[in-house]
């Protein structure tokens, strides 16, 4: 008897993958992309989506760029590894040379890593371990309730604790998690960092905008005030941009909404346009200074064998030269004011709670009367109500939001905003 072994990519991805963020056994069948072009990703069926969460929040102009595609394509003909001990090569300096000058101009140093959660596990290691080059014993960090840094221990450790973190609980290190700043808790944040200040070595945070919690988002003018705190009292700050960097927040940098200037800054995501994985900590002078020491012990112990790969600098720097472009900024600009007028129209729509906008990121909170959830069901129907539209969204429980491409069409924008006032309406109580 001959058996029919199914060559279909669904059943041949269950055979032998197991999937980030998803229960396999409830999960439902997966959607094997085979292209992807623009604003649009296409299955092995033909049918296409608009990919309007940039791939978990990665891709800034698009799928299979041509022009990113053609630079790495040199580079790989060129060289496509190199230990990055005791070696460097162009694309890793010049990559460093062009975000430094983009940044606050206290950000002069460059560290490169895989990805986000490595880029803040680096970020923590150089906090506490220039307290310690410096002899003291400052070993304590402040992050923000409902935070989230990565999955990785440390990252783990300074993100508000869930069922994400539950079983890991008695492994994590010591964290003291404070309110976000608002103007009526900044003088009781005040008080608290001050009774703390002599043992805490860092504060670490998302600017502006928590994205896994549900695209919380608060004002610049409180995290300034936040910051010029933690400068009086000595507490090294770390800016976490993983996520609002390059253009999110409606500016290239969450950093250009703030007078006041992060110690270190943590890159991933959009870094390398979504072509490649990629981390980056920056750190001013000063960090670096106290790593500098003819005591061999006081280098930092850390790295990747795939550290500032030729491949992902040079997507990175390709993605970077798209990025500043006048064409690019002003779509960006575009995108950032329809998101304005959308959450207007939203805001009277009786089946939406807090509808909120900060530059490319759109998010609104569908309304359950139960607050917003993770785990709230709604989610998984809205998602696949969505999907059947054409349209990737994926909703974090009950709070839907869009990050797209910079290349997405005002046309194109408009057809997803009609689909959301659909679907609000379809599944109104």
């Amino acid at each position: 008897m001959n058996t029919i072994i199914s060559t279909s990519l669904q059943d041949r991805d269950k055979a032998v993958n197991w999937h980030p963020y998803t229960q396999m056994k409830t999960a439902d069948s997966i959607i094997p992309i085979v292209r992807g072009k623009g604003i649009y990703l296409y299955d092995e069926e033909g049918k296409k989506y608009m990919d309007v969460v940039s791939s978990w929040w990665v891709t800034l102009h698009g799928h299979s760029h041509p022009y990113i595609a053609q630079r790495v394509f040199e580079q790989l003909n060129t060289v496509e590894q190199v230990i990055f001990a005791g070696f460097t090569h162009k694309p890793a300096v010049q990559l460093s040379e062009n975000l430094l000058k983009l940044l606050p101009a206290n950000q002069e140093k460059v560290f490169y890593s895989d990805n986000g959660s490595t880029a803040v596990e680096v970020a923590l290691k150089m906090c506490i371990q220039y307290a310690h080059n410096h002899e003291k014993k400052k070993t304590k960090i402040l992050a923000f309730k409902n935070a989230y840094h990565g999955d990785t221990f440390g990252a783990m450790s300074v993100s508000g604790k869930s069922y994400w973190t539950q079983p890991f609980e008695s492994m994590l290190f010591e964290v003291i998690f404070i309110d976000i700043p608002n103007a009526e808790n900044i003088e009781s944040l005040r008080f608290q960092i001050k009774e703390l200040a002599d043992e805490v070595a860092c504060i670490i945070y998302e600017p502006l905008v928590q994205g896994a919690a549900g695209m919380l988002m608060y004002e610049a003018e409180n995290l300034n005030s936040l910051m010029r705190i933690c400068r009086e009292y000595d507490i090294l700050m770390i800016q976490d941009e993983v996520f609002t960097g390059f253009g999110r927040t409606g500016k290239l940098f969450a950093a250009n909404h703030l007078s006041e200037k992060p110690d270190i800054m943590c890159f991933s995501k959009g870094l390398t346009g979504g072509t490649m994985p990629m981390g980056v900590t920056t750190c001013s002078n000063g960090i670096y200074n106290a790593f500098l020491s003819d005591d061999h012990h006081k280098t930092l112990f850390h790295g990747h064998s795939f550290t500032a790969n030729p491949l992902a600098c040079t997507a990175a720097l390709a993605s970077m030269e798209i990025l500043l472009k006048e064409e690019t900024q002003m779509t960006v600009q575009r995108i950032t004011e329809q998101h304005a007028e959308f959450v207007k129209v939203l805001s009277f729509h009786p089946q939406v709670e807090n509808a909120r906008q900060i530059g490319t990121i759109l998010a609104f909170d569908f309304k359950t009367g139960h607050g917003t959830s993770y785990f709230n069901e709604i989610g998984k129907k809205l998602y696949h109500e969505f999907l059947q539209r054409g349209i990737i969204m994926r909703p974090l429980g009950n709070v839907l939001y869009l990050v797209p491409p910079y290349c997405i069409s005002a046309e194109e924008l408009d057809f997803v905003y009609q689909n959301i006032l659909e679907v609000l309406d379809q599944f109104r109580d």
